[in-house]
C-alpha cells in the first residue's frame, strides 16, 4: 500500500477566518466589552473557524475514538502496568466499567475502539473492534523496527477510513485517545526525535513509575533515539521504525480529520506525538486540532508547544483513554455556547 504524503498535505486547508472575525463582534456584542470570558472566547473563535459558515451551531455529536495496542518495550519493564492490562482494560471499556467509558456516558459521547495491535487472541474482542488489528503488539523500538515493511502505511491507511466513517456518520467533535501499555515510551521517542531532546529531558514517570523503572525507560529511549534520528526525513518511514501501528493508525486519522475539516480533541502525550508526525506531513494540520489537557510528562509539554497548542486543562492526569479529552469537552461545549446559543441583549 503506497501513500502520497505530500498529496494528503495539499488537502488540508486553513480554517475560515470570516467566521473567527464574526465570532469576535458577537462576543463583544454580548459582553460589552473585548475578552470579558478569558480563554473561553478563544476556545469559540477556535471551534467557530473550524465549523466555518455564517453560524456557530452547538456541539451536537461528539465521538471518541480510542486506538488500542501494545508495544514490545513493555518487555523491559519499563510501566507499573502489567502485561495483558491492555485487553482488560479493552474489555472493561466495552462492559461501560471503565474510566473513560464512564466519562463518555456522562457527556454523552460514544466510545469506538480500533484494536489496531493489541496482544491478545483473535477472538478475544468482537469482531467489530478487532476486524482491523494488524498485528499483536508492536516490537521493541530500541532494538528493532517497531513495524514490519507496509505496516505503517496499513495502520495510517486505517487510521484514515476511522475518520472517514465517524466524520460520515456525523460526528462533529472528535475525542482522540489511546490505550495501551508503555505507550509513553515510543510517544517519547518521537517527541524526542522530532524535538530534538535528549532521553533524559523527554520522559517523565509515565502510569507512575519508581527510579529504577525510570533508568531502565531512559535507557531504553537513548537506544531507540539513536535508531530513529536516520529515518527523520520520512514521516511514515519514522512510525514504522520507532512508533507502532497506533501511532500510525492515529497520525492517519488527525491527517483525515484536518483534510475533512473537522475539528479533534487530542488526550495524552502518545496524541501529541501523533500529532507532530503529522504537522510534519502538513503544517496547516494542527489549526484544525484543540489540546483537551496536558500530562505531567515533559515530552507533552514540549510537543504541545511545537504544534502551538495551549491545553484546556492540567489536572495532572496521567492515564490517556481520552479521559483528559473528555473532561475538557465540557468546557469546550460552554464556550462554544458562548456563541451559538447566548445572544445580545435587545
Amino acid at each position: 500500500m503506497t501513500i502520497d504524503l505530500d498529496s494528503l498535505a495539499a488537502q488540508v486547508e486553513r480554517p475560515d477566518d470570516d467566521a473567527r472575525a464574526r465570532v469576535r463582534e458577537h462576543l463583544i456584542a454580548v459582553t460589552g466589552a473585548p475578552n470579558a470570558y478569558g480563554r473561553l472566547e478563544d476556545l469559540a473563535i477556535w471551534f467557530a473557524s473550524v465549523q466555518g459558515g455564517k453560524t456557530t451551531a452547538p456541539i451536537g455529536a461528539p465521538r471518541v475514538v480510542l486506538f488500542a495496542a501494545d508495544h514490545g518495550v513493555a518487555a523491559h519493564d519499563v510501566s507499573v502496568r502489567r502485561p495483558g492490562w491492555t485487553a482488560r482494560e479493552v474489555l472493561a471499556t466495552l462492559d461501560g466499567t471503565s474510566a473513560a467509558a464512564t466519562f463518555a456516558a456522562t457527556v454523552g459521547a460514544p466510545v469506538r475502539i480500533v484494536d489496531i495491535a493489541v496482544d491478545a487472541e483473535p477472538d478475544a474482542f468482537p469482531e467489530h473492534v478487532s476486524r482491523d488489528r494488524i498485528r499483536r503488539a508492536s516490537a521493541p523500538v530500541d532494538t528493532a523496527d517497531a513495524l514490519a515493511p507496509g505496516e505503517a502505511e496499513r495502520a495510517f491507511g486505517i487510521g484514515m477510513a476511522t475518520a472517514d466513517a465517524e466524520i460520515d456518520s456525523g460526528a462533529d467533535m472528535l475525542l482522540l485517545g489511546s490505550l495501551g501499555a508503555a505507550a509513553t515510551t515510543p510517544a517519547a521517542v518521537l517527541i524526542g526525535a522530532l524535538t530534538g531532546m535528549d532521553a533524559a529531558a523527554v520522559i517523565g514517570r509515565g502510569s507512575g513509575i519508581d527510579d529504577a523503572t525510570w533508568i531502565r525507560k531512559c535507557a531504553t529511549i537513548r537506544d531507540a533515539l539513536r535508531r530513529a534520528r536516520p529515518v527523520l526525513g520520512d514521516p511514515m518511514r519514522l512510525l514504522g521504525v520507532s512508533g507502532g501501528a497506533d501511532f500510525a493508525a492515529m497520525t492517519g486519522f488527525l491527517l483525515q480529520c484536518s483534510i475533512r475539516r473537522t475539528p479533534v480533541l487530542l488526550d495524552d502525550v502518545a496524541t501529541a506525538a501523533s500529532a507532530l508526525v503529522a504537522q510534519r506531513i502538513s503544517y496547516r494540520s494542527p489549526d484544525w486540532w484543540l489540546a483537551g489537557h496536558v500530562t505531567p510528562e515533559p515530552g507533552h509539554v514540549k510537543a504541545l508547544d511545537r504544534l502551538a497548542l495551549e491545553p484546556v486543562l492540567d489536572y495532572r492526569v496521567r492515564g490517556g483513554e481520552a479521559v483528559g479529552a473528555l473532561l475538557a469537552l465540557p468546557v469546550l461545549r460552554a464556550a462554544v455556547d458562548l456563541v451559538a446559543r447566548v445572544h445580545p441583549a435587545p
